[in-house]
């Protein structure tokens, strides 16, 4: 199996911490194309189901041989939800029977004690992540049950970083209390709205005094870091409108938040054609909600951390950006270094080495895989040493803002300019446009361009080069 020691990494190139006043809203149409996220490089639309339980058991072997090994990071998708909310993309399990969680965590038992065997004796674990779904549908009691199964296979570092998404609306003050007394030290809060139109419209009614009680109950706590996620595009929504939304988050003062571009996909996510077109706001409206929300943060003194993030200059995020250790995985930005993920769940994803897995997408098939005593992988990945040189690329250009040259010629043994001519040139349109400059070893976003780091990173991305439908994915920006 192809192994590659990681690059050292760089110095950031010197970069102000913001972005500019005023975002141009030609170039966003200009480069408002279907693209990746890249939470992975390559993504998960590239994996293959010649990628088994077989292959992954190799990983966890090779892993196991290696000379320095990182504390590893886990994820557990819990997928079940009370209500459906119309904009959601997610893997999700929409039932008000809450007897179904009971099964689904003995079966998520038999997957992390057969993965912890694989793991060996260093199951040193530096960061963890709930996500759905709702993780708080499941009741206090199962939560502790969780995570009693995952301390009891696993070692918590103490300084670790452990998150959960939380619904205000399912998570009271108490439960609040029991997750802190647990371990978690991180939450972000669903929020996407505050006006209640748009709640209606897509059917998750959340008043604003639920979400700021649980945010206060969750400092009171000793949480870390909290975050919210908006979403502008909505129904209902207008310039005004979110206006609102965004000034009384920004009286709540989270650490972190995360604006998401609504990605209307009604003929791949069935709960979305209960969203009426007519009640989206127009191309230009939505260009100018995304326009006004940007402006309150840098108002607000938030950093731009990218791809949708902005966080509060003493924040993990920001002070990792500035010293170079910043990455991305399939749980988004997060503070490096960037190792091992194993994932327990329906649909989760994992990262081993140089290659990624994800388990059944079904109940059904997770649970039989794990009845027959197999793991539940159905497809997934091995990266070629040219998969691992534009990946090195890609996360620079996401979370440092720049390439060092020399770094990814010394640890990938290519001529940068040579292996990458067909790049540099599609470059040429960024640079012309002042979004990218070329120094001597360097390749750095400027500040007009860090918020098209997406469409520049996309430029060193071989299979959208050679995909010629690119449909699957959700507009860049």
């Amino acid at each position: 199996m192809l192994s590659v020691a990681p690059p050292p990494a760089p110095t950031p190139a010197p970069r102000p911490e913001s972005l500019p006043a005023q975002i141009d809203l030609d170039l966003v149409q200009r480069f408002d194309k279907l693209g990746p996220r890249y939470t992975s490089y390559p993504t998960a639309d590239r994996f293959v189901e010649a990628y088994d339980e077989q292959s992954y058991r190799q990983a966890m072997r090779t892993r196991l041989i290696g000379a320095v090994r990182q504390p590893l990071s886990l994820y557990v998708h819990l997928p079940f939800c009370n209500t459906i909310c119309f904009y959601c993309g997610c893997n999700k399990v929409v039932t008000r029977d809450k007897s179904r969680a009971a099964r689904y965590i003995h079966y998520l038992g038999k997957e992390v004690e057969m993965q912890a065997a694989l793991a060996g004796d260093d199951r040193r674990v530096r960061q963890m992540h709930w996500g759905g779904g709702t993780p708080t549908f499941l009741s206090d009691h199962e939560m502790r049950v969780v995570w009693e199964l995952l301390r009891s296979n696993f070692e918590f570092t103490p300084e670790g970083e452990y998150a959960i998404e939380i619904d205000p609306r399912s998570c009271p003050p108490e439960t609040i209390r029991l997750l802190a007394e647990l371990g978690f030290n991180r939450a972000s809060f669903g929020v996407q709205d505050f006006d209640p139109a748009v709640q209606r419209a897509v059917n998750r009614i959340q008043p604003y005094e639920m979400t700021r009680d649980v945010i206060a109950a969750s400092r009171a706590h000793g949480f870390r870091s909290l975050n919210v996620d908006l979403i502008y595009g909505l129904p209902k929504q207008s310039v005004s409108s979110f206006t609102d939304t965004v000034e009384r988050v920004l009286e709540l003062r989270p650490d972190r938040i995360a604006l998401y571009s609504y990605a209307h996909l009604p003929q791949r996510f069935k709960p979305q054609r209960r969203i009426l077109d007519v009640d989206l706001p127009s191309a230009a409206e939505k260009l100018g909600i995304m326009a006004r929300a940007i402006d309150l943060f840098n108002r607000a003194g938030y950093i731009y951390i990218g791809m949708d993030h902005f966080a509060l200059p003493d924040d993990e995020l920001a002070r990792a950006q500035r010293s170079g250790t910043l990455t991305r995985n399939f749980q988004g930005y997060t503070v490096g270094p960037d190792g091992d993920m194993l994932s327990f769940g329906v649909s989760a994803i994992a990262k081993v080495g140089p290659t990624y897995s994800q388990n059944a997408r079904e109940l059904p098939a997770y649970y039989d895989s794990l009845e027959q005593g197999r793991l539940p992988i159905i497809r997934g990945l091995e990266l070629t040493a040219d998969d691992l040189l534009r990946r090195a690329i890609i996360v620079a250009l996401m979370c440092q803002f720049c390439v060092s040259i020399e770094s990814v010629e010394a640890a990938h043994l290519v001529d940068f300019d040579e292996y990458f001519a067909y790049e540099l040139e599609a470059l040429k349109e960024f640079e012309e446009l002042g979004l990218v400059e070329r120094e001597p070893g360097w390749i750095a976003v400027t500040p007009k361009g860090r918020f098209f780091v997406r469409a520049i990173g996309a430029v060193f991305d071989k299979y959208l080069r050679a995909d010629k439908n690119r449909v699957a994915y959700s507009r860049i920006i």
